[in-house]
């Protein structure tokens, strides 16, 4: 097993509150300081936390090793889940609610996560991004049975494979007996204005008190 650096975290909100974590997970090459911007357009109940994803890349980082965009290395993904599953217990321990918000490399990511161990999430979003098919996490039938999702793909993406996007989209929402909320953006590979106001929506639901799932 690969041993990685203490997670690089930026924080906002009260990281010592037992409110509902909500964990930023950023694309492959970008930084936890990209990616926690978000938060100044979110609910503001929830505590955040982006974390830098372990693996150096270019002037950015990566979640895990691929084999292909969209298509991690089994072996590098279990490691890196294992490494942030560290980080997440001591931070926020089992019975804080934990949503994981992952765009691009991060959505698969968070995809991983939540596969391999659905109950300890309250929710994901997969943003521009895949789930990570045939890398050592299970994607049988009704894995994901009411769990809240909210999948978010631009029509015209031509960063991650057409058919790893439609893969996903299709899982999601006749697979995974997840509870979906799924948006089609004619945008390319981002997240526009519209899926961050369904984002804000939808972790209002999920990840505020009282909160009713958009």
């Amino acid at each position: 097993m690969t041993t990685f650096a203490a997670p690089t975290v930026a924080w906002r909100g009260d990281r010592d509150s037992d409110a509902p974590l909500v964990v930023l997970l950023h694309g492959r090459g970008s930084n936890e300081t990209d990616i926690i911007a978000l938060a100044d357009d979110l609910p503001a109940e929830p505590t955040y936390a982006a974390v830098r994803a372990p693996i150096a890349e270019g002037g950015g980082y990566a979640w895990f090793a691929n084999r292909g965009i969209g298509r991690p290395v089994s072996e590098s993904l279990a490691d890196t889940m294992s490494w942030f599953r560290s980080w997440l217990d001591d931070v926020a321990p089992v019975g804080r609610p934990v949503v994981l918000v992952g765009f691009s490399g991060g959505a698969a990511f968070a995809g991983g996560l939540i596969l391999d161990d659905p109950a300890r999430y309250a929710g994901a979003a997969i943003l521009s991004g895949t789930l990570p098919f045939d890398a050592g996490v299970p994607t049988t039938a009704s894995r994901l049975a009411g769990v809240p999702v909210l999948v978010a793909h631009g029509d015209a993406d031509t960063v991650i494979p057409r058919d790893l996007l439609e893969r996903t989209w299709s899982y999601l929402h006749d697979g995974s007996g997840a509870s979906v909320t799924g948006v089609r953006d004619p945008g390319g590979h981002g997240i526009s204005a519209g899926v961050l106001a369904k984002l804000n929506d939808w972790l209002t639901g999920v990840a505020t008190p009282n909160g009713t799932p958009a």
